[in-house]
């Protein structure tokens, strides 16, 4: 049950995290492939830790709603962690702790990707699309 809410809680705050514009949408094939692997994850979000080539449903995640806001903790396979905060300002998440910046990509409607200090993380969002004069 703590998992749903904890699914629960991240989905709520960091769904409306973002507000970057959405790039050409990812093929329907590659989406569901992608819904396939989060289920089977069992809590876990996709990394690729520093060091690491290629991305895996390997760290963990924690999170904790204070009065400054949600505050992720993103653990790595080795021990290692990063903590970040979740933005309302249309940023998605920056560093909670430490001088080192986030850049937040986005990847579908659905999905980012943090990068900070040598490691990624994918994590589910939904991504406000920004409205373009034409």
């Amino acid at each position: 049950m703590s998992t749903r809410i904890y699914k629960s809680v991240f989905a709520a705050f960091l769904l409306t995290a973002c507000e970057v514009e959405i790039p050409n949408k990812v093929a329907e094939a590659q989406k569901e492939a992608h819904k396939e692997a989060v289920k089977n994850a069992a809590g876990r979000i996709e990394c690729a830790p520093p060091g690491a080539d290629t991305f895996a449903y390997s760290c963990a995640i924690d999170m904790v709603q204070s009065q400054d806001g949600l505050f992720l903790t993103l653990r790595h396979p080795d021990g290692g962690f990063r903590r970040l905060l979740v933005t309302r300002d249309g940023r998605g998440v920056i560093a909670a702790d430490g001088a080192e910046q986030t850049v937040v990509t986005t990847l579908a409607p659905d999905l980012i990707e943090v990068a900070i200090g040598g490691a990624r993380y994918r994590l589910p969002a939904t991504v406000r699309q920004s409205t373009k004069p034409k």
